[in-house]
């Protein structure tokens, strides 16, 4: 079987970079220490005098980006310092001016205070945001009864955990059932959208007699919020699964959702489901197929999900990523990471993707005959 390379990015498109509030590199920090020691060294290495002082004026505004208020007053105080050490031939007139110094070593050393303060007000509501959207969409279980789980989302809006897209697997007292949706619109603007269909389906994994009833369940759940919003117009996308008792089956609906893919001994096949209409048009119930699409399972089958950043990314060229040719190379290793070596692998096929991207990694791991 031709094996197609992976290449993993090394630039994570949802990783904040120090201009968007992450730490500052470690280069940053040692800039001005190191501009210190250069303007030092050269000035008692050189054999005439060099009027380079004006470059010890930087420092205290370049302290600002890394260090705090404590940090930026010593350095600046060094500053001042230096300039004023005949030994260095900095202090000759026409150089920097010390008043000047001074001063915008003060100013500095407000401005570091300020910065300070606004980062830790800015982390500890980094920190409540990612604990609300972790509550909307936790992470998932490595195992949930019969079934191995792994889980990838990278939401399209750059910062926030959640976004259009949500999947769920949950064990109720009618077996596994799981979940992958996208609602209409992304970002923070659907949250609230993502939130409900969660709450709805964890609601109708205990009392739903079949996924049928919990599919119809979550079209209700739209419907009815459709109705207390005026000129609301709702809707969602979703696949749903309730796996048997011992994992060696599963079960299936999808409504208006690309089909799962089913991967067994090498090959990937996408698994020929009749279509439901999306959720939120109030038809669920009068969708043909009313008992789903029953898959037996084999040990070593693997059931994947994506959402439709994944099936509907395109490569440079304007063509889309062909993720049923690229699954089999990529499924050769251990199940719960195939999700990543197919971000990895979307990453490098299309250069960047724009849309939320979700993939579900569902592995029947039933327990041995007789326990």
């Amino acid at each position: 079987m031709l094996k197609l390379p992976v290449r993993v990015s090394h630039r994570d498109p949802h990783r904040r970079g120090w201009l968007r509030g992450a730490p500052p590199p470690r280069w940053v920090r040692v800039l001005p220490v190191l501009l210190v020691v250069a303007v030092c060294v050269a000035t008692l290495v050189s054999p005439s005098r060099l009027d380079i002082g004006f470059l010890l004026g930087a420092i205290p505004p370049l302290a600002v980006l890394s260090y705090g208020p404590l940090a930026t007053a010593l350095l600046g105080s060094a500053v001042v310092v230096l300039l004023s050490v005949p030994a260095f031939g900095l202090d000759h007139p026409g150089n920097t001016d010390l008043e000047t110094v001074g001063f915008v070593a003060l100013l500095s050393v407000f401005l570091s205070f300020v910065r300070s303060r606004r980062d830790a007000q800015l982390d500890l509501e980094r920190t409540v945001a990612e604990a609300a959207q972790r509550a909307v969409l936790p992470p998932l279980p490595e195992r949930v009864g019969p079934v191995c789980c792994a889980g990838l989302y990278r939401a399209a809006q750059r910062g926030t955990l959640v976004g259009g897209d949500f999947f769920d697997v949950r064990q109720g007292p009618r077996g596994v059932r799981a979940v992958m949706g996208d609602v209409q619109g992304h970002g923070l603007a659907a949250v609230s959208t993502v939130a409900a269909l969660l709450g709805a389906f964890r609601e109708a994994v205990l009392d739903r007699p079949d996924v049928t009833a919990v599919a119809g369940a979550l079209d209700r759940r739209l419907v009815m919020d459709s109705a207390e919003v005026r000129h609301a117009e709702l809707f969602a996308t979703a696949a749903l699964l309730e796996f048997s008792a011992d994992a060696r089956s599963v079960r299936m609906v999808t409504c208006g959702h690309p089909p799962p893919i089913l991967l067994r001994d090498g090959a990937a096949t996408e698994i020929g489901v009749a279509p439901w209409t999306p959720l939120g048009l109030g038809l669920s119930e009068g969708a043909p197929h009313p008992d789903g699409h029953t898959v037996p399972l084999r040990p070593g089958d693997v059931l994947f999900l994506a959402s439709d950043g994944v099936t509907e990314a395109r490569g440079p060229g304007g063509e889309f990523y062909p993720l049923l040719d690229r699954l089999p190379p990529l499924a050769g290793g251990a199940p719960a990471a195939l999700a990543d070596r197919v971000l990895a692998d979307l990453l490098s096929y299309c250069g960047s993707v724009n849309d939320d991207v979700t993939m579900l990694v569902l592995t029947p791991c039933p327990p041995p005959d007789g326990e």
